[in-house]
């Protein structure tokens, strides 16, 4: 499999998931969830026009690109110009809302003066293993390429022209294949299609579909294609326009006028993505939320990222809450999270979002304390006294954890304090983790004082609160005085990140923004954010993690911003806040998404297109700056 680093565009419904580049090329195709199971290597759709070879959709020298989505929702539409026949093909690719297929629609005008007799060719590759190894077979007039597990099929309503199961690299070139076999062990296999001869000035239309089905029993699956050819695509296409134009309707929940200038066009434009891509990274069934639709597979830069970590997914969950997504929120916390928690009351540092562990190479606190923050969090948005109660339990347990690890710091036994930093990079005590679990214990008096009054009754419980109440304040103080001994250094007049370095961390802001341990206007803030502006800042705009950070070269973050913005707003500046918030804007892809880092020469993405985390600190920007 080659290295697919950069998903241009993303669509999709609940189960089903694709990314394409910029040029129409289909990278990856998820289902029954986004984060599992992906099954494409390549799928190469070319045309041959007239004694041609094959001419790739995806890469000829005569080609020219034009991608949008059809707007408010997650349709993608490739306008692909050859210039060399004067030929324009659209490509629409969509995922109906009720149909868990991938419908390609492939639209073709001859813009020449000469008849065009065209011809489309799909070869397919699927990712293949030893253990669950990729055949193909050529069935009622379906490519099927199959596993132990699992079939692709690629079908038309329309007849093929052709089919090769084996060599299709041997024959491809030519634009035109065949062969013998109509089964074999090949795990790349090639169709194609008759579009005729296309008068000038004329107009043809083909729809591919490329349908997964977990049980390939033979039977079953070709009355499920044959169901599938019935549908009215035209329709379909329309019904899943509506379906997501309906959806941002009802989830906008802050107004932008777009009207006002290009800015705000892509302000709009940011906005309205982040709708549209959140359904696509919730699995619906447990409530994970993954971090972003994968890049890296082969952990050639990193160690991937379409898993759920905690800590992202409470980020993410704030911005649900502004979208009027709560109910995403609530399943969350009370389905994902309860379920994912270990019987000592600690969350791993990730997992896949069917509540899986996924690899991992330590634990990370702040994923505990993020979670309990997170649930009275969403309850300052709702008032939800109910959603309190039914997660009390998840977050005593949480808070116990929690404080074993506060005293052994405390104590210096060394069983606990020392875990993974928000960057997952260095094992120590750090300045972030302790200002998350702070807020965790902060949290939960608060959601000891909601739910007090419904256990009048029960003189335990009201001493059990009692305790923990008194033992919490204290640690709280314990926190505060350890921070200030431990993690201050006196001669840079400066917060330091852990107690092993000096370098200065966006996420030393953690300390103000959103976990409150000190107020903004303090001394000890002000000189450390000073430090910041001085060692972090690019001269972009943009502003590093940290000091020294050389993680895919070493980029400005878009969160990294957005939390400095957030600082700014607690402080009540505004124009520095909208500085920080303007890079993240000019930061975004044409379809609106944002990276998690940005190359600090052209401002185009450097890593992870459509950063869940991203999208939710924008989000939450946005709101507090219109706000």
């Amino acid at each position: 499999m080659r290295n697919k680093y950069f998903n241009d565009a993303i669509i999709g419904n609940k189960n089903m998931v694709a990314s394409f580049t910029q040029k129409g090329e289909l990278l990856r195709l998820f289902y029954p969830q986004s984060d599992y199971k992906q099954f494409i290597d390549f799928l190469n759709v070319g045309i041959k026009i007239n004694d041609s070879g094959i001419i790739y959709l995806h890469d000829d020298i005569n080609n020219s690109y034009d991608q949008y989505y059809s707007k408010d929702t997650n349709v993608l539409n490739t306008k692909i110009n050859n210039s060399y026949f004067k030929i324009d093909i659209l490509q629409t690719d969509f995922v109906p809302t009720k149909e868990n297929v991938l419908i390609k629609r492939y639209s073709f005008e001859n813009n020449n003066n000469i008849d065009l007799n065209v011809s489309l060719l799909l070869h397919s590759g699927l990712l293949t293993n030893s253990n669950n190894q990729v055949s193909g077979a050529f069935k009622e007039n379906a490519l099927m390429q199959y596993t132990h597990d699992y079939t692709v099929s690629i079908f038309s309503k329309e007849k093929p022209l052709s089919f090769q199961i084996n060599n299709t690299n041997e024959s491809i070139p030519s634009g035109v294949i065949g062969g013998k076999d109509y089964v074999g062990m090949s795990n790349d296999s090639s169709i194609s299609y008759d579009i005729g001869t296309i008068k000038p000035g004329e107009k043809k239309t083909i729809d591919i579909f490329i349908y997964i089905n977990e049980n390939s029993k033979n039977k079953e699956l070709l009355e499920k294609l044959e169901e599938i050819k019935l549908l009215d695509t035209k329709q379909e296409l329309e019904n899943t326009k509506r379906y997501w134009r309906k959806y941002v309707k009802n989830h906008q929940s802050i107004e932008i006028d777009e009207e006002k200038s290009d800015y705000h066009k892509k302000i709009k434009n940011i906005y309205t993505r982040t709708i549209l891509l959140y359904p696509l990274i919730i699995n619906e069934t447990t409530g994970g939320i993954s971090a972003a639709i994968e890049v890296d597979e082969g952990r050639t830069k990193c160690g991937r990222y379409s898993y759920c970590w905690p800590r992202d997914a409470v980020s993410i969950t704030e911005a649900f809450d502004i979208l009027k997504m709560e109910k995403a929120t609530e399943k969350f916390y009370k389905n994902f999270c309860k379920n994912t928690q270990n019987k000592d009351g600690m969350w791993e540092q990730r997992f896949y979002t069917d509540g899986t562990l996924a690899p991992c190479w330590g634990y990370q606190i702040d994923e505990t304390a993020s979670v309990v923050y997170g649930v009275y969090n969403h309850y300052l948005k709702t008032k939800d006294e109910k959603f309190v109660k039914d997660n009390l339990k998840m977050c005593e347990k949480a808070v116990h954890f929690l404080e074993r690890y506060i005293d052994d710091i405390i104590e210096g036994t060394g069983k606990f304090g020392k875990s993974y930093d928000i960057w997952e990079e260095r094992e120590d005590i750090h300045t972030y983790s302790l200002a998350a679990i702070f807020a965790a214990f902060e949290a939960i008096l608060k959601m000891y004082e909601i739910v007090k009054p419904q256990y009048e009754e029960n003189r335990l419980k009201l001493e059990q609160i009692a305790k923990a109440n008194r033992r919490l304040d204290k640690k709280l103080r314990q926190i505060k005085e350890y921070i200030l001994m431990h993690l201050y250094n006196n001669n840079q007049k400066t917060f330091v990140r852990n107690t092993q370095d000096n370098k200065m961390d966006i996420s030393l802001l953690g300390l103000v923004y959103p976990f409150k341990v000190f107020k903004p206007t303090e001394k000890k803030i002000e000189n450390t954010v000073e430090r910041m502006n001085l060692t972090l800042r690019t001269y972009t705009g943009g502003y590093l993690r940290y000091e020294g950070d050389n993680y895919i070269n070493g980029n400005p973050w878009i969160i990294s911003n957005l939390w400095l913005a957030n600082y700014y707003l607690d402080r009540g500046e505004k124009k520095k806040a909208q500085k920080c918030f303007d890079f993240a804007v000019k930061s975004s892809t044409k379809h609106g998404f944002l990276p998690e880092q940005v190359n600090n020469q052209d401002l185009s993405p450097a890593w992870v297109i459509g950063l869940g985390w991203s999208h939710a600190m924008f989000t939450i920007t946005m709101q507090r700056l219109i706000n």
